[in-house]
């Protein structure tokens, strides 16, 4: 994103798998630290721990990062962002997407962790497209 600035957009999409235990939650958490402006803390940090996703290690997690653990375990509870994520399932199952991470550059699918001069070679061929 450093090296394009203002020349493209990241959008993310939860994708919780059926068969993890904890990912429908481990996406409202990413969410409920989003809220508070740390959704890329979050997110490293459920990475870096998966698969230690339960609830209590969650809320750790928050406390880590120096969130308001009130509003944090509220939006876990009441699944604040259930249908943000419910529509962001229907997207990848709509486009038959079964791996993450999965890319797209301008509608090209990349599927897998990539180097970045394997998306920077394909997102330079789409900016020099886009200026055709």
């Amino acid at each position: 994103m450093e090296s394009y600035k203002g020349k493209m957009r990241l959008v993310i999409k939860n994708y919780p798998y059926k068969y993890r235990d904890h990912s429908h939650i481990a996406a409202e958490a990413s969410l409920a630290a989003a809220d508070q402006g740390k959704y890329w803390e979050m997110h490293d940090i459920l990475l870096k721990n998966s698969p230690k996703l339960d609830r209590e290690s969650l809320i750790s997690y928050a406390r880590e990062l120096g969130l308001d653990i009130k509003a944090f375990t509220a939006s876990l509870d009441t699944k604040k962002h259930a249908a943000a994520i419910e529509a962001d399932l229907k997207l990848t199952q709509s486009l038959d997407l079964y791996n993450t991470p999965t890319y797209y550059i301008n509608g090209r699918q990349v599927v897998g962790n990539r180097p970045y001069e394997y998306l920077k070679k394909i997102i330079d061929e789409e900016l020099k497209n886009a200026k055709k």
